[in-house]
């Protein structure tokens, strides 16, 4: 991969490496602050996950023990629950949340309060019942809260990563291609101008030594009685030999005259 960009050395292409560069520092700048952005809310949610397992474990254990309480006062009652199953009275629902630009799933448990096994329990261990039943609806509040925690750290984690491999290649690769194309740019415009600067010299030096040398040979006519600071024109010696002026010019000569005399 080669160290700068393939441009051509020209005030155009370095204004518009300007400008990339520009674009670069300020989306570089954008970047980092979505991923520190990013790793906040993922340290946020990996806090809530550790608080709501240590939640789960312990209403799972207080749930286990109050079936095993409600098995002993009521007997087995698993066939009564499976035959009065119906519709869920506990139902999830997905909602999305926005940060910064990642959307992040998030679930949401509704309980209609509808009670299908309201009359287990009622001849026996009808108290030891209301405990299983809360204990449980705890834990499924808790499994829901879980999964929404452990879907956005799972998605947060991706897209951190991908934004970092982002912010490391404009940071170390893009921004220093950019610099190094613009330096070359900026040395080879230098040296043009340096270059330009120094044919403008040599052509005022050549100015001025052929000057001299004008002068120089005018002074040497001088010396010899020759005027040679009126150089007569071509028109001048045509008609000093004696050949006929042309129409155009003594229309002139004409016109003025006539002019002069009004």
């Amino acid at each position: 991969m080669s160290d700068r960009l393939p441009v051509f050395p020209s005030e155009g292409a370095q204004l518009v490496l300007k400008n990339q560069l520009l674009a670069a520092q300020r989306g570089h700048g954008l970047l980092k602050k979505k991923a520190e952005a990013l790793e906040m809310r993922f340290r946020v949610i990996l806090g809530k996950i550790i608080e709501t397992k240590n939640a789960l474990v312990q209403v799972l254990k207080e749930a286990t023990f109050a079936l095993a309480e409600t098995k002993f006062v009521a007997g087995d009652f698993n066939q009564i629950v499976l035959g009065s199953v119906g519709s869920a009275a506990i139902k999830v629902y997905t909602t999305r949340d926005n940060v910064a630009g990642v959307m992040l799933p998030v679930f949401e448990c509704y309980d209609d309060g509808r009670d299908s096994y309201g009359l287990l329990g009622l001849a026996k261990g009808g108290q030891q019942m209301q405990k299983l039943k809360q204990n449980y609806r705890s834990a499924i509040s808790l499994l829901v809260d879980l999964a929404s925690e452990q879907t956005s750290f799972v998605i947060l984690d991706e897209v951190i990563k991908t934004t970092n491999r982002r912010v490391n290649a404009i940071e170390h690769v893009v921004i220093p291609r950019i610099n190094r194309t613009l330096i070359y740019v900026v040395s080879v415009m230098d040296e043009l101008e340096r270059e330009e600067f120094f044919r403008l010299k040599k052509i005022q030096d050549k100015k001025r030594i052929a000057k001299k040398k004008q002068e120089a040979r005018q002074a040497a006519l001088l010396e010899k009685g020759i005027d040679a600071r009126y150089q007569p024109s071509l028109l001048d010696m045509l008609t000093s030999q004696g050949f006929p002026t042309p129409s155009y010019k003594k229309s002139i000569t004409h016109q003025a005259s006539t002019h002069y005399k009004t």
